[in-house]
């Protein structure tokens, strides 16, 4: 994959965009690309010596080489666990368009390939006038989609493969993440995914949790 940059959004919230991602930075390094993560907008921020920091966005400053500065890899650090649009406003925040195009300028400046991470499903709002349609727009990002595998998941993909569309973004693939290991008949929701999908599968991930991304790497294909 030699794409300049990407957007990874999801079917839900919690059903490992992070963790795919990581995965995503460590298969486009194994290629020998500088790969840097982005996670422009994060919610749920804790404050350390060094400012308020985000357990997220450090797992994907973890997975990216160069290593990027924090300021640049999550512009937007809000310290409630709220969606972004409440807990911005909480924070006395506006946010803007401006800042993170000024910092993903500066990490495309460093790397090959940039992966950036949305915040919840696609249609989670940055702000009352910011969806994450416009900066994907703005930064013309494709998307990959990560379809959380539990039951419900051939619609939420369904849908949230028609909602991209439907904003004149292009989807170049999706990644099915095990995030219920109880799912029963998961191969054949798998098949059914791959059938009803127009874009490629880049991989599925197994349900590993505190797995280090380098060693799933190999599970997706760029």
């Amino acid at each position: 994959m030699s794409l300049p940059a990407l957007y990874v959004t999801g079917t839900d919230t919690g059903i490992g965009k992070t963790f795919s991602s990581a995965v995503l930075l460590h298969a486009l390094r194994q290629q020998g690309r500088r790969a840097v993560g982005m996670k422009p907008v994060a919610s749920g921020c804790e404050w350390t010596p060094e400012g308020l920091r985000n357990e997220d966005a450090l797992a994907l400053r973890a997975a990216s080489a160069p290593v990027p500065a924090y300021a640049d890899l999550n512009p937007y650090a809000l310290p409630l666990p709220l969606a972004p649009e409440l807990a911005a406003a909480d924070a006395g925040v506006t946010l803007a368009l401006a800042p993170i195009e000024a910092a993903f300028a500066r990490l495309r400046a460093q790397a090959d390939t940039v992966v950036v991470e949305g915040v919840g499903g696609w249609l989670a709002p940055l702000s009352a006038t910011l969806d994450q349609a416009d900066l994907v727009h703005a930064l013309q990002l494709p998307v990959v989609m990560v379809v959380g595998l539990r039951l419900g998941c051939l619609n939420h993909a369904r849908l949230t493969a028609a909602a991209i569309a439907a904003s004149g973004a292009t989807c170049i693939g999706w990644i099915g993440n095990e995030v219920d290991p109880q799912m029963a008949r998961i191969d054949d929701n798998m098949a059914m995914l791959r059938a009803r999908l127009a874009m490629p599968c880049l991989g599925r991930l197994p349900f590993a949790p505190g797995a280090d991304p380098a060693g799933l790497a190999a599970r997706l294909h760029l």
